[in-house]
């Protein structure tokens, strides 16, 4: 392309990208330059920058970049820069059809939705996933609740929502008393998590309620009483249903997935790095609930920590595909259910690629639907 350019340009031209014409370029040597140009297989498409000389030929100009235009395939917009001197071109290449703006930065943006709109019709198509879920379950935890107008399910419920929904939970059970505590750390296999359970207290962390690797009986019986004292001491009103024993999750990486619905539109499904993260960073994004496999591939793409992901620096890659396949189900799960008024599963932990994540805490609010008038 360069060698054909040096055929028909002075020598004072600048032959690479951009290539300039030279000011007093007449129409032979800018139809010329662009038919060279436009016909090189690494060529996309074309912006052409005229700016009047005193012997400027607008509407020759026009006229070539016209012909050129109808025996290519490939985009080409123009900027005609000035008003009265190329007034007739601009009318030339607007009756024939060609783009041609005032300032070559619309151009170049008019290039770039171009580019946007290529990659989308030729994305891939990926085949969606093949769900099975238990809603006659899931309807049976909502109907619970169906005369109370707002209610936060409790986490042993809301992982058996999560459940009927393909999402991987942990064993555990709801202990009122230090015995019951005893045989469930026993049955489950030490070290476990205890968790307090109540209404009035659903980020537990930072309510002192949370006691993970308790290794002893010992260790259960004294976290038991702590986690009620720490409790009360956080909310005196604060109704203490008792305390979760849960089998310890194997270590992931933190991720969150949550969903909030909006009067008279809908579910937005959400996704970003989880934990204490999604605190510090607010590192998320946001889709509506009708996801499929591709929209929910490109939302995991999208967060800045998505490195963290697929194994930065020499990390073992997490199972990418297990987050894709529950942020569809989780948009599933919301559309099925438009009671859930809020949703978070913080931390989702993911595991190495091929072994799945598992839910490590999650809370769900349930919320009659708004009826519009």
């Amino acid at each position: 392309t360069i060698e054909e350019l040096h055929r028909y340009l002075p020598p004072t031209a600048n032959f690479h990208n951009p290539v300039d014409v030279i000011g007093d370029a007449n129409r032979e040597r800018y139809e010329n330059a662009l038919a060279t140009v436009i016909s090189d297989t690494n060529v996309d498409g074309c912006l052409i920058i005229l700016t009047p000389q005193s012997m400027t030929d607008a509407i020759g100009t026009a006229e070539a970049i016209v012909s050129i235009s109808k025996r290519s395939q490939k985009p080409i917009v123009c900027n005609f820069m000035g008003v009265k001197d190329v007034s007739e071109g601009r009318m030339m290449l607007e009756r024939h059809k060609v783009p041609v703006y005032d300032f070559p930065e619309n151009a170049a943006k008019a290039l770039g939705a171009l580019y946007s709109a290529s990659q989308w019709l030729n994305r891939r198509i990926l085949p969606q996933y093949k769900a099975e879920y238990d809603i006659e379950k899931a309807k049976a935890i909502f109907a619970k609740y169906q005369d109370r107008d707002r209610v936060v399910l409790d986490e042993m419920e809301a992982n058996q929502l999560l459940k009927c929904y393909g999402f991987h939970t942990l064993n555990m059970a709801l202990c009122t008393t230090e015995e019951d505590a005893l045989g469930k750390a026993s049955e489950i296999g030490y070290p476990v998590a205890m968790k307090i359970v109540s209404p009035q207290i659903t980020h537990k962390t930072e309510a002192g309620g949370v006691f993970l690797n308790v290794k002893t009986p010992d260790e259960v019986k004294s976290v038991f009483h702590q986690l009620i004292e720490n409790a009360k001491n956080f909310d005196s009103y604060a109704v203490i249903e008792g305390v979760l024993v849960q089998q310890m999750a194997t270590p992931g990486t933190e991720v969150i997935l949550g969903a909030n619905r909006y009067p008279n539109f809908g579910h937005l499904v959400m996704f970003g790095l989880g934990g204490i993260f999604v605190e510090v960073f607010k590192d998320v994004v946001f889709r509506l609930s009708s996801l499929g496999r591709n929209n929910a591939r490109r939302m995991v793409r999208s967060i800045k920590g998505y490195p963290l992901l697929n194994g930065f620096r020499g990390k073992p890659k997490a199972d990418i595909e297990d987050i894709e396949r529950l942020l569809v189900n989780l948009g599933d799960l919301v559309r099925n259910h438009p009671e859930i008024k809020e949703l978070d599963i913080n931390p989702l932990l993911v595991h190495e690629k091929g072994k799945g994540s598992t839910v490590a805490d999650a809370v769900i609010t349930i919320a009659k639907p708004v009826i519009p008038r």
